[in-house]
């Protein structure tokens, strides 16, 4: 697709289907999700989702503006480029029989990755940062073999001292 990657992170409530009617809309306007993350909140009964999109961004405000009409969405904000802090987790099993071992552990210790498990023929290393970083370790792993990969997805907060919950993040649908 010809546009760009959006985070957005948008509060909901802690309901059964809401999951299922905001990725509905990202479907329904045929927008693929590039990555989604789920999870609890400082507050009782609200979830916050991230939600990584590339799209153009007119059909983004649409879509958000129809985000904020579902009765289960508490409020939504784009994070611009750098305003925040953006993390993922990854965990890779790779191939390493030989000397391939002592090269992966290597890698390991450059990116700063932790060794999980470790049996005769895989390691499988426990990674988390920038994507970007992820990817970079991934093209490293990828000559001796990846078996096995699994990722979370992004998760972003603002810098500094702004909250969801402030009105001075900007809010998507006012984009």
């Amino acid at each position: 697709m010809n546009g760009h990657l959006h985070t957005i992170s948008v509060l909901v409530e802690d309901r059964p289907g809401v999951l299922t009617r905001i990725a509905g809309l990202f479907a329904a306007r045929g927008f693929n999700i590039d990555s989604l993350a789920v999870g609890a909140t400082e507050s009782s009964g609200v979830s916050r989702m991230t939600i990584v999109v590339n799209v153009e961004e007119k059909p983004l405000e649409q879509v958000t503006k129809q985000l904020n009409k579902l009765v289960n969405v508490i409020k939504i904000v784009e994070h611009d480029q750098g305003s925040a802090v953006e993390r993922e987790l990854m965990l890779v099993k790779v191939r390493s029989d030989g000397d391939n071992r002592a090269r992966i552990m290597e890698i390991a210790d450059v990116f700063r990755v932790n060794v999980v498990d470790v049996t005769h023929g895989t390691l499988t290393l426990e990674a988390s940062g920038k994507p970007e970083k992820l990817e970079a370790l991934l093209g490293m792993l990828r000559d001796f073999g990846v078996v096995e990969l699994s990722r979370t997805g992004r998760v972003a907060l603002a810098r500094g001292d702004r909250s969801i919950k402030d009105r001075t993040l900007k809010v998507a649908s006012d984009a």
